[in-house]
């Protein structure tokens, strides 16, 4: 599914210095781990999030929704990746490592050129979607700008700034997670029994069922972070 182009220019001054959250996409085969959709055209491939750094760029991924036993094998060669390495699987999830080619121009050596932070990155055999944040608005733009350099093909597709009166929990979740968990909670998969499946909530999305399941349980945990972190546990009673 994809999103109409946003301007990042038609904004008002006061929002250019405020953190900024944007939504961008790139086509599947333009991103080095897009070579595994040639291979297995249904799964779901999402990075697992770290602080980016210069000598380590998001070195783990997950793949799924299928159950192959040497999933190193589904990815061809590509300049922008050294090596992967099958880490665990667990029925149709896969935890791999990824050695980057740091000399090879892609939006996550971008990333560590600029001051954006990389929130979540899912990629399917459509598309990949990441989002970022920048501390203010100029900071969105120079990664969009070097991308353009780069001859990076993104579109921008969602952006909107964190205004003061956003929520600690608002401000954690993604537009996607917060968008997931807003129709999976209006469509009573919370409830029990649940009146609404993943693979319904993904049909509207347009997304697959193992996006929803990944965006629901990041958001989830978002959610318990800020929440748990400001509780303090209660003392333990002697036994």
């Amino acid at each position: 599914m994809h999103g109409s182009v946003v301007s990042i220019y038609a904004q008002s001054t006061t929002e250019w210095t405020m953190a900024t959250e944007a939504s961008f996409t790139v086509p599947s085969d333009e991103f080095p781990l897009g070579t595994v959709f040639k291979e297995l055209p249904g799964v779901t491939v999402e990075l697992e999030r770290i602080i980016p750094s210069r000598d380590v760029v998001i070195p783990y991924f997950w793949i799924r929704g299928t159950a192959i036993d040497d999933i190193e094998n589904a990815f061809t060669e590509h300049p922008g990746v050294k090596r992967i390495q099958s880490i665990d699987s667990v029925e149709d999830e896969h935890l791999l490592r990824v050695e980057w080619a740091l000399d090879y121009d892609d939006v996550l050596t971008t990333l560590t050129e600029t001051k954006v932070a990389l929130l979540e990155a899912v990629g399917t055999n459509e598309q990949w979607t990441f989002e970022i944040r920048g501390d203010t608005r100029s900071d969105i733009a120079e990664f969009q700008s070097r991308c353009q350099e780069l001859g990076i093909p993104i579109t921008l597709t969602k952006l909107h700034a964190l205004t003061p009166v956003e929520t600690s929990t608002e401000a954690a979740l993604t537009d996607t997670q917060q968008e997931a968990l807003i129709l999976a909670y209006e469509r009573g998969y919370f409830e029990s029994p649940r009146e609404t499946t993943m693979e319904e909530i993904g049909d509207d999305l347009g997304i697959t069922q193992q996006a929803v399941a990944s965006r629901l349980r990041r958001g989830i945990k978002h959610i318990l972070g800020n929440t748990l972190s400001d509780v303090s546990a209660p003392p333990r009673e002697n036994t």
